[in-house]
């Protein structure tokens, strides 16, 4: 009997290794490498996917004609504008989250919507068929044109797909299932790798609108290799609390439409619901203006946004101050708290700075500089600012007030939600007056803390 061959794969990158690492040699991952069992796979279990029955031909580009309905809309806004407009036939969907955050939920509302138009399938390794029966109940779904399938066997899956013709297509999750081609266990690197690589090949020569549920690490990763991020179309992720009742989903790859694009959903006991106007509730509209609070418009994919940024800053009692930020990067707290001294005069160096945006919202732009700045010295001099007060701009190192994209759309979405002053960059300012809008624009961080004093 042949002696059983060990090998150590990197379950960051897939990479192989004859001995077991501290670091992996490939990608630099520490404690990645994990024991797997090195088994030849039979040559009869090989497969090479759904080939189809028309020799694929080298055509030019100018030869391909491509059809004005593209898009098809899965009967949710927010989801819509996420995917960029709505389904493309053939494209690959990879949807990540915490567990409990309501990826099933979604996509089961999602089948059911398009189960009139668009023959659907879904396809569970993980639930049986009576828990996804009983979810259904539970949203209020009849679901008589949903079909259910319950299997792991990335053949058997693409084998009954390619038999029953789907339009859309949910595998519930990818971590679940294995190829036979591969003696490794499911959700290794290699089985998510090669499977996924199997499905999205069939889905691009079938046409079929397909979407795959992947799990993610402690770290908030996708789990599995990172190419397979690369192999899909387009990648959503459920952000926010599972606990918390709204839902924020973002895309981060998105081959049909924007990156970063935000939709932004309500868990109620009938499933997710669309919030059509997310400003209303990330601003928390206190009944009076209290210290540390301002409002900016940040810019998510196509649309702004108002959330509202909030500081406290508070006399430490370590000899090394904290700089906690949540929604925000705290590199960049640190770095706006230098240029706050160098250029404002505003000495913070024993005082502990806790900024958070409300809502659970990400902010990733830079257009947040002058709303932090504005929010922690309004806490430290405890001096509330104007509640009609709306502000955006990015923070240069000299002090100086650099433009941000799609001003005039910022400053359009702050007067419709009834504000009425505004402190911006100067290259921002808009080329004709608003109504009800006073606009100041300033060039300076200096010229910001001098208005501040003077007018409010």
């Amino acid at each position: 009997m042949a002696k059983t061959k060990i090998l150590y794969t990197c379950s960051a990158c897939g990479a192989q290794s004859p001995q077991w690492a501290g670091q992996c040699s490939d990608c630099g991952g520490w404690n990645t490498l994990s024991e797997v069992v090195a088994m030849p796979a039979p040559a009869a279990a090989r497969f090479s996917g759904y080939s189809g029955n028309a020799p694929v031909a080298v055509q030019r580009l100018s030869a391909i004609k491509t059809d004005k309905q593209l898009r098809t809309s899965v009967g949710m806004q927010e989801l819509d504008r996420v995917l960029g407009g709505g389904l493309v036939a053939g494209s690959v969907v990879l949807i990540g989250g915490d567990p409990g955050i309501g990826k099933s939920t979604l996509l089961l509302q999602v089948l059911a919507a398009l189960s009139g138009n668009l023959n659907s399938l879904y396809v569970t390794g993980e639930e049986s068929l009576q828990q996804i029966s009983l979810r259904a109940s539970r949203l209020g779904i009849q679901g008589d044109d949903i079909r259910l399938f319950s299997e792991t066997s990335v053949e058997r899956i693409i084998a009954t797909a390619d038999k029953e013709r789907p339009q859309v297509m949910v595998l519930d999750s990818i971590q679940t299932l294995y190829t036979e081609a591969l003696q490794s266990a499911p959700g290794s690197v290699a089985q998510v790798r090669e499977s996924a690589a199997q499905l999205v090949r069939f889905a691009k020569q079938s046409g079929i609108a397909m979407f795959l549920v992947g799990h993610v690490t402690k770290e908030g990763q996708l789990a599995g290799p990172r190419v397979l991020e690369h192999m899909v179309d387009t990648v959503l992720y459920f952000e926010g609390d599972p606990g918390d009742r709204y839902r924020i989903l973002r895309a981060i790859k998105n081959r049909f439409g924007a990156v970063n694009e935000l939709g932004v959903f309500a868990m109620t006991e009938s499933g997710l619901k669309e919030v059509t106007n997310p400003s209303a509730i990330f601003l928390s509209r206190h009944e009076q203006a209290v210290p540390g609070s301002v409002v900016m418009v940040t810019w998510e994919g196509t649309r702004p946004m108002l959330v509202e940024v909030q500081a406290l800053v508070d006399e430490s009692q370590l000899g090394n101050p904290r700089r906690v930020t949540l929604g925000l990067e705290q590199n960049r707290l640190s770095m706006l708290l230098a240029v706050l001294h160098r250029h404002g005069g505003l000495t913070l160096g024993d005082q502990d700075v806790f900024v958070n945006v409300v809502g659970g919202v990400r902010v990733s732009e830079t257009a947040a500089d002058l709303a932090v700045l504005l929010a922690v010295m309004s806490s430290f001099r405890n001096r509330p600012l104007p509640a009609d007060l709306i502000v955006f701009g990015e923070v240069g190192l000299s002090g100086e007030l650099r433009p941000v994209p799609n001003g005039q759309e910022r400053i359009s979405e702050a007067a419709k939600h009834g504000f009425h002053k505004a402190i911006i960059p100067v290259a921002n300012k808009p080329k004709r007056t608003l109504k009800g809008l006073d606009v100041i624009a300033v060039n300076r961080l200096s010229q910001v803390l001098d208005t501040i004093a003077e007018a409010f």
